[in-house]
């Protein structure tokens, strides 16, 4: 996994100190919407989350069944002591091995993962996601991205962020196309706190 975590950058190891710096940039109401619009849960729906971190996107969703994956057990910790009884949480890399002792899902999520991986560590794991997925299932994922016309102060933080495989919109796309026929893809630009990000929805078919 190609990510900074030394200097400055190793305090966002902490859960709390991650958690509070992400809400200080609007994340909390990034999640809420990206719950709404993005995730639309409903009643039962199965939701597997790769890299997980702190888990707290759970804060905006009920009555899901979640399951939650991370290499930190910091933040694996967190999740549990925060969300213990809305989830089931493991400080693992999900393995192919791991989806046979679990159900089909409706939504795979990988938020803010994939700008850390490496092109082929990065598909192996949207292999896997469509595989966890039902048939009409959903992998959902956000990454920051490089994009012509991006302001000079989002184009500036992206660059400093821990991931050190931040892509443009056609970069993602690549990673997606050999395994998904079905998906959408979205760039916004947030103005204040300037960031790109790219969106995108694959459908199992």
């Amino acid at each position: 996994m190609a990510q900074i975590t030394h200097g400055l950058r190793a305090i966002l190891s902490h859960p709390r100190v991650y958690s509070t710096f992400q809400n200080l940039l609007g994340a909390k109401g990034f999640r809420e919407e990206f719950v709404r619009y993005q995730i639309r849960p409903i009643a039962k729906m199965k939701i597997l989350d790769i890299g997980c971190g702190p888990a707290d996107v759970l804060e905006h969703m009920e009555d899901i069944e979640y399951w939650g994956f991370d290499t930190s057990q910091a933040y694996i910790t967190h999740a549990k002591s925060a969300f213990g009884t809305k989830g089931k949480f493991f400080c693992k890399e999900l393995q192919v091995s791991d989806l046979q002792d679990m159900p089909s899902f409706d939504v795979v999520l990988a938020m803010g993962l994939l700008h850390h991986l490496d092109d082929d560590i990065a598909q192996n794991l949207i292999a896997m996601a469509a595989q966890a997925l039902r048939s009409g299932g959903r992998l959902l994922t956000f990454d920051p991205c490089f994009e012509p016309g991006q302001s000079f102060m989002a184009r500036y933080l992206i660059q400093r962020d821990r991931g050190q495989n931040v892509r443009s919109k056609q970069g993602y796309e690549a990673l997606i196309q050999p395994i998904f026929n079905s998906y959408k893809i979205t760039v916004r630009h947030r103005s204040w706190i300037p960031y790109t990000h790219c969106f995108m929805e694959c459908i199992r078919t």
